[in-house]
């Protein structure tokens, strides 16, 4: 059984940083992909950024610059940098994780449970 297990959310002043962090339990194919989604009230989830097990990254446009995604293929861990956040930034961050399966020919998609962060004054 796979699960992600999210940690590092909360209240953080605009212009201010936190850092979040994803580890993933069970067996997980060695090539893969993880990051992390966001969804603020009344809006749809919205990719953060991903990066692949070889380490390249992808940013959504809107924290292009600010924030920085990295990961720990060992202890099978993604790190979020967020840096100059903003109240919009406030959301709930789900850590995602992809890989193929070759026996059923398909992607398997894993998310956590979410975390808060709140961008206020």
């Amino acid at each position: 059984q796979v699960q992600l297990v999210e940690s590092g959310g909360g209240l953080v002043q605009p212009g201010g940083s936190l850092r979040l962090s994803c580890t993933a339990s069970g067996s997980i194919s060695t090539v893969n992909v993880m990051g992390w989604y966001r969804q603020a009230p009344e809006k749809s989830r919205e990719l953060v950024g991903t990066i692949t097990t070889g380490g390249e990254p992808n940013y959504g446009d809107s924290v292009n610059g600010r924030f920085t995604i990295s990961r720990d293929n060992a202890k099978k861990t993604v790190l979020l940098q967020m840096n100059s956040l903003k109240p919009e930034d406030t959301a709930v961050y789900y850590c995602y994780l992809k890989y193929w399966v070759r026996a059923t020919l398909r992607y398997q998609e894993f998310w956590g449970q979410g975390t808060l962060v709140t961008v206020s004054s």
